[in-house]
């Protein structure tokens, strides 16, 4: 890795439960040493990626961030298309909507709408890591990732996250030919106990996948009557909102799922 990479490897520590971070703890997050972390996270407080508050030894992200994240949401305005995308497939559903991008090496979670139908739901958090393997939005992204990409996150060490997560490389491999004969993902209690979600790969201008827009309920909501109208209100959100961004499925995406 070189230095550029290790340093904004830095920044992917932070998320909502983590606004801010401490030297020490980024040194046992990064695995880097503690000198080197120092170093870096010195470079990125020059260039604004990161802040120091007045008294307080803690890093936060900084005015930088922002700033690159307004530039590219001009650029392409994934962020305030995908909020009515996911407002419309929430109402049509009556299930909890959310949109997640591939960012490096990871998937976060960027936007969610719940539906006020049910006091029950799915809860979501804006900028969650979700893990590939155990969620159907990782699962969705796969099947249509790079060959080396998906063989990289087969080789690490995958979470048990709840009894139903499954590990088995094999396993997931054929999950994933199946996503790419369908179009469509799915996590049984893989990531959360007792949520069932449904997944579609959102692709860019270049035909590649970007992220995917998943519709997550209670187990318990989930009948075969239901099953169906999120299969069919997915399909055509996830298609609607690769068009919106002026993205294209690959040629070899199912007919009836592509834009």
């Amino acid at each position: 890795m070189g230095t550029v990479s290790k340093a904004l490897s830095l920044l992917t520590h932070f998320n909502h439960g983590r606004t801010g971070i401490g030297l020490s703890d980024l040194t046992r997050l990064s695995g880097m040493n503690k000198a080197t972390v120092y170093r870096l996270m010195g470079e990125l407080q020059e260039s604004g990626f990161v802040e120091q508050t007045d008294g307080d030894r803690m890093y936060r992200l900084g005015p930088q961030v922002l700033r690159l994240a307004a530039l590219r949401e001009a650029a392409v305005p994934i962020l305030s298309v995908s909020r009515r995308v996911l407002r419309d497939l929430s109402d049509e559903t009556g299930e909890t909507t959310h949109l997640s991008l591939l960012q490096g090496s990871q998937l976060n979670s960027l936007s969610h709408a719940y539906s006020p139908r049910h006091a029950t739901k799915v809860m979501m958090e804006d900028a969650e890591v979700l893990t590939f393997h155990g969620t159907s939005s990782g699962l969705a992204v796969l099947a249509y990732a790079d060959t080396g990409f998906v063989e990289d996150v087969l080789a690490q060490p995958l979470t048990i996250h709840t009894p139903e997560t499954i590990t088995d490389p094999r396993e997931i491999r054929a999950q994933l030919a199946e996503v790419r004969a369908t179009g469509m993902a799915q996590s049984i209690g893989g990531f959360e106990a007792d949520v069932h979600s449904h997944a579609v790969p959102v692709f860019g201008p270049d035909r590649q996948v970007i992220g995917a827009l998943a519709v997550a309920a209670p187990v318990s909501r989930m009948t075969a009557e239901q099953k169906q109208l999120i299969l069919a209100a997915l399909r055509r959100a996830g298609a609607s909102l690769t068009h919106r961004i002026g993205g294209s499925a690959p040629a070899d995406y199912p007919q009836d799922a592509a834009v």
